[in-house]
């Protein structure tokens, strides 16, 4: 089995430096040609089936990646952002820090300190249902010797390549926020899965946004 993990297109949300978890922002135009650019140099991928988050822009990015092909895009909610409750729609750039929770900002810079409030989703609940989402797929024998793609967001993403790597909470972010539309590929046999490869965009460089983490 070959996975073929996306982080979503970009979003105006993205532009401005907010944070959006559940809140449910669609692409924007920037974001609809990063997933076209990206739908066209993995159209040598013989897809047999898709997941993807039901916020509309992992959704939006699926479609975009399948069209033309017939094959089943199936939405699952354990595949959504992790939510920031209260916090969603604040800026948490150096630029526009609006959060006012001075410890937010270890969800991104010390994980193993980061305690979820007002109504947002623990990052161990997070790794919990992504990870239970990726155990489903890949002990699926009758998905044994398919090509899946998994259409999802940045902190998500994340969630599933823990379960694959077994890192600590400390180490949860690993190489950082995957850029919009970069694919992580994964190998799974009789439950075993292996990374080989991660981030990989396929537009210029200069497109897009580079993720920041906050402060």
């Amino acid at each position: 089995m070959k996975l073929y993990l996306i982080r979503h297109g970009e979003t105006e949300w993205n532009t401005l430096r907010k944070l959006q978890g559940r809140s449910d922002i669609e692409l924007n135009q920037v974001g609809i040609q990063l997933a076209e650019i990206t739908a066209k140099a993995l159209v040598h991928i013989p897809f047999h089936m898709a997941y993807s988050s039901p916020l509309k822009r992992a959704f939006q990015t699926a479609e975009i990646i399948v069209t033309g092909r017939d094959i089943p895009l199936i939405t699952d909610e354990r595949l959504q952002e992790v939510s920031f409750g209260a916090y969603e729609g604040l800026g948490c750039s150096k630029a526009n820090y609006e959060i006012p929770d001075p410890e937010f900002e270890y969800f991104f810079q010390a994980p193993e300190k980061y305690v979820a409030k007002n109504g947002a989703e623990s990052i161990e609940d997070l790794c919990r249902r992504t990870g239970e989402f990726l155990k489903e797929i890949t002990t699926n024998p009758s998905l044994e010797d398919k090509n899946i793609l998994i259409s999802t967001h940045g902190a998500a993403l994340k969630g599933l390549l823990n379960y694959v790597t077994k890192a600590e909470k400390k180490d949860f972010w690993g190489k950082g926020v995957h850029r919009n539309c970069a694919v992580t590929e994964l190998e799974s046999h009789e439950g075993k899965i292996v990374l080989l490869e991660e981030n990989k965009i396929y537009y210029p460089e200069e497109m897009g946004i580079k993720p920041t983490f906050v402060k």
